[in-house]
């Protein structure tokens, strides 16, 4: 019976794969966006057993792909057994109803995928409410008429998290939770304030990795920090933040943060619920944007992060762009003269990478002539982390410090500056 089960539940991930090309969008890009579905849909636990692609000049309003090609999406479904289709671009609740009607099958568009991708990948209570919040916000429009569908399909990509209970709820239920859930965020969010009231009592700079989803970024704060952050080789391997501390050469601590990876045409929804997610990105003092060398579309993805911090204000960071995994034969992304290229799995470059970071922070920071109360040693303390002490000298009416401190802390310190002449 388990073995039937088991056979039953991976006949059921066989998915068809719908390319779409429309608008100005290339064949190239139509091609390298569907190899990143399939990446997305193996992720989420699917098997992709067949695809085809489609030039759409105008949307059929009722199927978005037209008669023609949803009978050959039926024939091809049939022919390979597969139960799910995916269909790489966004579709309309009415549209996603008729595809189904009409194939037989269980059909999702692309951000339903990436939705049910980060239900299986969030593990904190923060990033468990954000993934709810953001399925039921997409889910809830499609759910009429589909009850029994959903109720017939658990397990199944796409149905994962808030799905199992929230399709047995009406629409006022929905909305109910979806308050609910904002409020519990709220909430979250200001306990995220106080820890970052107190981070900045002890002002310690922070710096932020950014980059296309599975550039290496865990990898790298691994070999940074000695972190054990968990890595795989799959698409948003790793969701919540991770904060880790880290001492450069220079003797100074900063803060790495490890924040979720980007992706081409990253769900609106997704961007709105994790918006407490990117605020760690905003409070950066520096950004490392990682950039998986190896990678052919490296410049197309680093494109989308630059899209993406744009989007969110954030484009105006100092940043290091770090060309990652060249210990490849074959280097397809070099960055320009400024990059920094390191292989995160090999340890190769991370002195380099850490001197650097030290240097550019360097530019962040002011020199300043303090003198201290004999009873604040643990200013002195203090300054030794965050900041670069030049000398310290003990005279009668204090300890006299020389030191660099990062800008945005110079006024925390400012009554003890000595202003000389």
């Amino acid at each position: 019976m388990q073995q039937d089960r088991q056979s039953k539940l991976s006949r059921l991930q066989k998915t068809v794969l719908v390319g779409v090309r429309r608008g100005r969008m290339s064949k190239k890009e139509m091609t390298l966006s569907l190899e990143e579905l399939g990446r997305l849909v193996d992720t989420s636990g699917g098997t992709v057993v067949g695809s085809v692609s489609q030039e759409i000049k105008r949307v059929d309003a009722a199927t978005f792909i037209g008669k023609g090609k949803v009978e050959e999406i039926g024939r091809l479904a049939e022919e390979l057994g597969a139960d799910i289709v995916v269909i790489d671009d966004d579709i309309s609740p009415v549209q996603n109803k008729n595809l189904e009607d009409r194939l037989g099958l269980f059909v999702l568009g692309r951000t339903a995928v990436i939705l049910d991708i980060f239900a299986l990948r969030a593990h904190t209570k923060e990033g468990k409410l954000q993934v709810e919040l953001a399925q039921l916000q997409y889910l809830a429009p499609r759910l009429v008429g589909r009850g029994e569908t959903f109720s017939q399909q658990v397990g199944r990509i796409g149905t994962r998290g808030p799905g199992e209970t929230a399709l047995e709820c009406d629409r006022r239920r929905i909305r109910e939770r979806i308050t609910k859930l904002r409020r519990n965020l709220e909430s979250v969010r200001a306990h995220r304030r106080i820890h970052r009231m107190k981070r900045d009592a002890v002002p310690i700079p922070l710096v932020s990795m950014v980059g296309y989803t599975n550039a290496g970024k865990s990898t790298l704060m691994n070999a940074m920090t000695d972190a054990d952050v968990f890595v795989e080789d799959k698409l948003f391997a790793t969701l919540d933040p991770t904060i880790r501390r880290l001492r450069l050469p220079s003797g100074r601590e900063v803060l790495l943060a490890d924040t979720v990876g980007f992706i081409r045409r990253l769900p609106h929804e997704l961007v709105e619920s994790f918006r407490s997610t990117f605020e760690e990105v905003s409070y950066s003092h520096m950004l490392l944007h990682i950039i998986d060398g190896s990678d052919e579309e490296a410049g197309e993805h680093a494109g989308t992060v630059e899209n993406v911090l744009a989007e969110m204000k954030l484009n105006h960071k100092p940043r290091i762009d770090v060309i990652n995994k060249v210990d490849v034969d074959e280097i397809c992304f070099k960055g320009d003269r400024n990059s920094v290229k390191v292989s995160a799995l090999k340890g190769v470059g991370i002195e380099n990478l850490l001197g650097r970071l030290d240097e550019a922070l360097k530019l962040e920071f002011r020199r300043i002539l303090l003198r201290l109360p004999f009873d604040r040693g643990d200013i002195l303390s203090g300054l030794y982390r965050m900041g670069y002490v030049w000398r310290v000298e003990y005279e009668g009416d204090g300890i006299l410090v020389d030191c660099e401190l990062h800008q945005k802390f110079y006024g925390k310190y400012r009554s003890y500056e000595v202003v000389e002449g």
